[in-house]
């Protein structure tokens, strides 16, 4: 379940948390910030010094106190360059490393989320969780601080500084500072909404663009550019809509709080003048006034785009937190053990599934024992749950009611690592990453050498084609394998499999998607692969499972059928219905006699 977050106590700690590792490098900053700040308001002293006192020296010491002074300036901005460098190069470093440690973080999270979870978040808006909103929060965690130690030192200093130099101008420069902060507070609820928001349209886009580029062979072969185009610019232009009604808050904070800065110099100057003509201040005094009031100001507006900042931040680690905060719905039980030396005995006891949305059951009260390296093909219509039936095993999806066992162990007592590792699946939709033939056929067993990628291709019938490639075993195949056939894509992931050789097998309709030839290929390496493993088919093409040790036919009441091929034709029902859709009646004739 998703929660609402907003940045509690315990949230607040969390997000410190993550300066833990590079405290050091955060003091550092922070103390570089502070030189910084301190440089700007020490210059403002020299000035009123010198045009104060130096100016009215003779002239022997007037030349020898500012050449004293000029020194001093030159070391002070040395200084000051030094800890802007530090500022910018390490503060920076420290801000790249602690979002890589939050993007680590969450793509290591997202990898232990269930199926579930995929099934109803779209990849384009992970996307966004994963890259931008987390650029923001990274800008929040190393300017936000060094923001506030600037604009706290510049302003607590001025204040002080202005206080002694004429208290009662200091009094008519502080008397607009609660109208800002409220102004400020005020604006900050509606720059957070407005950030929020912004994201979700931008999750939109992200989604949008992933879903065409995905299909993009599709929406070429419907040629439906055009409407692709159009739906594109609805959604870019309720990204536009949302970015303008943040500007409009933004201008409305600017503008205003900017105009009470200006506004703040203007009386300092109207009541400095005053003053003067009372004789209570001198100009050199107001001179320096008016220098520590654009110190005084400037931590102002700096706090202004802090407040942008930090509202963009927030919302970020929100959307962040969202991500992260979501439990597993499949996890290890305490004490789960290490799945070794299988057999391959699996057995269902009166399992039952549905979906976590879902009222009525997928798969009910399903009971089968499956003998070590027998073959056990599923048939049944569209929807009857032969998928979901095969994903229970591996534990992509929880079963609701019932238990698996494998070798007598339920795999809820199992760790859900080494179950897998048994566990070998070809599917129909295949996946190929990016990179090379070798790079795809070893996910199987990343530590294979060559030599054993070699023997695993040879046996799905794959090594042939595979050098016939430009660069052999070490050709890219572009995303997703899109230089490759279906058949050869598919030879590949067996290829994948054999490497990993599991005692366990599942084939997801892995050869319904390919021509004749292919299909015939394919199949060889299947059954190759299948020999003395335990093994579940989901059968599209029924004359791919006639082979089969058992054939359970699978419709929404649960298994309706079971039996050997021969023996299903004979019984006449469901199974030799769909059969009969083959066309194949002399096989029918045959087996019904």
């Amino acid at each position: 379940m998703q929660k609402k977050h907003r940045l509690s106590k315990e949230n607040a700690k969390r997000f410190i948390g993550y300066y833990r590792p590079y405290k050091g490098m955060f003091f550092a900053d922070l103390f570089f910030a502070s030189v910084s700040a301190a440089v700007a308001l020490v210059i403002p002293l020299i000035v009123r010094h010198i045009t104060g006192k130096v100016i009215y020296y003779d002239r022997d010491i007037l030349l020898r106190s500012v050449l004293e002074l000029a020194v001093f300036l030159i070391v002070l901005v040395g200084i000051d360059a030094y800890a802007r460098y530090f500022i910018s190069y390490y503060g920076h470093k420290m801000g790249a490393e602690m979002e890589a440690d939050m993007r680590k973080e969450i793509f290591s999270h997202v990898q232990e989320l269930s199926f579930s979870f995929f099934d109803n978040t779209k990849v384009g808006k992970l996307m966004t969780r994963i890259t931008n909103d987390l650029f923001d929060i990274s800008e929040l965690l190393h300017h936000g601080p060094e923001m506030l130690i600037i604009s706290l030192v510049k302003l607590v200093g001025s204040l002080c500084i202005l206080i002694a130099i004429n208290w009662r101008l200091a009094l008519v420069s502080f008397c607009l500072l609660p109208l800002i902060s409220w102004y400020a507070l005020r604006l900050a609820v509606k720059m957070r909404a407005a950030f929020k928001d912004n994201r979700a349209r931008m999750s939109d886009i992200n989604m949008e663009i992933e879903d065409n580029l995905s299909g993009i062979r599709v929406v070429k072969s419907f040629a439906n550019e055009d409407m692709e185009k159009s739906r594109f610019e609805k959604t870019l232009g309720r990204f536009i809509n949302s970015k303008i009604v943040t500007y409009l808050t933004m201008a409305k904070f600017q503008c205003v709080l900017g105009s009470f800065i200006t506004l703040l110099t203007v009386l300092v100057i109207i009541f400095g003048a005053w003053f003067m003509s009372k004789g209570s201040i001198q100009a050199a005094d107001l001179i320096a006034f008016l220098l520590y009031i654009n110190n005084f100001t400037d931590p102002i507006r700096t706090l202004i785009d802090l407040t942008e900042l930090f509202e963009n931040g927030i919302s970020g680690y929100e959307r962040f937190l969202e991500i992260v905060d979501i439990e597993p719905e499949i996890q290890d039980r305490e004490g789960a053990v290490e799945l070794k030396q299988v057999k391959g005995d699996v057995v269902f006891e009166n399992v039952s599934f549905h979906y976590e949305d879902g009222l009525e059951n997928v798969l009910s009260q399903v009971s089968l024992h499956v003998k070590p390296g027998t073959c056990v093909a599923l048939a049944g219509p569209s929807g009857a749950g032969k998928t979901t039936f095969c994903s229970l095993i591996p534990r992509f999806y929880e079963v609701s009611e019932g238990c698996i066992r494998i070798d007598g162990t339920d795999i809820r007592d199992i760790t859900q690592k080494s179950l897998r590792n048994q566990i070998g699946i070809v599917q129909q939709d295949v996946f190929l990453f990016i990179g090379t033939v070798f790079d795809n056929i070893r996910y199987g067993k990343p530590e294979a050498t060559m030599e054993e990628v070699v023997a695993a291709a040879k046996l799905a019938n794959a090594h042939e084609f595979i050098m016939s490639l430009p660069e052999g075993y070490h050709t890219n195949i572009g995303q997703r394998g899109v230089k490759l056939s279906g058949g050869q894509k598919q030879r590949l992931s067996i290829a994948r499999v054999f490497l990993k050789n599991p005692p366990i097998l599942i084939f997801d309709e892995a050869t319904s998607s390919l021509d004749n030839e292919s299909e015939r290929i394919v199949q060889e390496s299947l059954e190759l692969l299948a020999k003395n493993r335990t093994t579940f088919v989901i059968a599209h093409r029924l004359s791919t499972i006639k082979n089969a040790d058992q054939i359970l036919v699978l419709t929404s009441k649960g298994i309706e059928e079971s039996g050997t091929h021969r023996e299903l034709l004979r019984k006449n029902g469901i199974y030799a219905s769909l059969y009969a859709l083959t066309g194949d009646e002399i096989e029918m004739t045959e087996a019904q006699e």
